[in-house]
């Protein structure tokens, strides 16, 4: 075990030499996981909302960013969800005073959806000093740090992407990993 309680190279094998710091990254991230799932916890908690509602707010900060309106049928393709639950939640952020219904400017017949400026404020005083943590970690990468990092971090975003075709191999040194191992 490390000082983090992992067992050193459990789901990847027992190979020592450069795939000791391999595990020591891939363990990192690990840790970078559980406390991010840990933070959206208590974000959910203190908001008083669910992971669908906070994403969908996500969804409509940045459509308004980009000076885009976002329609019920977008956001549900974008949350993954049915027309059915769209409505429900789309009702339930209605009633909690988080987004409201407006025509769309163009369309008479369409309704857009659009986050309060309340909302705005309550997520930035609930997320803020996180971000701004967040901020300065980035920021304190040199350019050639930061190239590495968003190589590294575009590599795994595809290693898991990938679904396998055949399960692996376990005596397989560059297939040793387990597919649970998240």
């Amino acid at each position: 075990m490390d000082a983090n309680g992992h067992a050193k190279g459990y789901w990847y094998g027992k190979d020592p030499g450069q795939k000791a710091i391999a595990i020591e990254v891939l363990n990192a991230l690990r840790d970078y996981r559980a406390s991010e799932q840990a933070m959206r916890r208590r974000t959910r908690s203190s908001m008083g909302m669910g992971e669908k509602d906070l994403l969908a707010l996500r969804y409509l900060f940045e459509a308004e960013a980009s000076g885009k309106v976002m329609k019920p049928k977008d956001l549900g393709d974008k949350l993954g969800i049915t027309s059915a639950s769209m409505t429900t939640l789309i009702d339930r952020l209605v009633e909690s005073g988080h987004i409201r219904r407006e025509p769309h400017p163009t369309d008479r017949r369409a309704l857009i959806l659009k986050a309060t400026p309340g909302s705005d404020q309550e997520v930035r005083h609930t997320l803020g000093g996180m971000h701004r943590r967040m901020l300065d970690a980035a920021c304190a990468l040199n350019p050639e740090e930061s190239r590495v990092v968003v190589g590294f971090l575009q590599h795994m975003r595809e290693a898991l992407d990938t679904i396998d075709e055949e399960p692996a191999d376990p005596e397989e040194p560059s297939d040793a990993q387990h597919p649970t191992a998240s």
